[in-house]
């Protein structure tokens, strides 16, 4: 595991090609409490809220990384997940704030189980709670589109 950005493969990447856009392989977790609640982040990066993600680095698996990412962003174990969705197309593409763009090639999971206690603040985060989902904070439409794509998730998975 990587202790900063400049040593990640995405930082290694990075140092290679400036800010064009590459294709990004990641994932994202949808956890839930026992009331239906989800737990949102509030990204330090973008000052967003959105759902525990971020990319798999070189020597992951995908599930190697959503556990790695959810313990970062929250301080929360994941026990088991479910992949169900996966989002690829160009329209996911987008640029951080630091010019750098990106086109995700994103892997989503619903944790199925988990425990810890939430961390609401880390060096990624400056917030993270659980809202009920007809009373979300302003998401980035990514996000939304994924809880509607889970109410729909039927065991049938979802590749869009």
């Amino acid at each position: 595991m990587s202790n900063s950005f400049e040593e990640s493969y995405m930082g290694q990447l990075r140092k290679l090609v400036g800010h064009k856009r590459i294709i990004v392989p990641g994932v994202r977790a949808v956890i839930r409490d026992s009331e239906g609640r989800v737990l949102l982040i509030h990204r330090t990066d973008s000052g967003r809220w959105g759902m525990p993600a971020g990319a798999v680095e070189i020597g992951d698996s995908a599930l190697d990384a959503l556990k790695r990412e959810v313990m970062e962003e929250t301080g929360l174990n994941v026990i088991s997940a479910t992949p169900f969705a996966l989002y690829s197309h160009p329209r996911y593409s987008f640029a951080y704030p630091n010019g750098d763009k990106v086109q995700m090639f994103v892997l989503v999971f619903r944790v199925d189980d988990w425990d810890g206690d939430l961390v609401r603040e880390t060096d990624e985060t400056m917030g993270a709670e659980f809202f009920p989902t007809n009373d979300l904070p302003d998401l980035h439409e990514v996000y939304a589109e994924t809880l509607e794509d889970l109410k729909k998730y039927d065991g049938n998975f979802i590749v869009k």
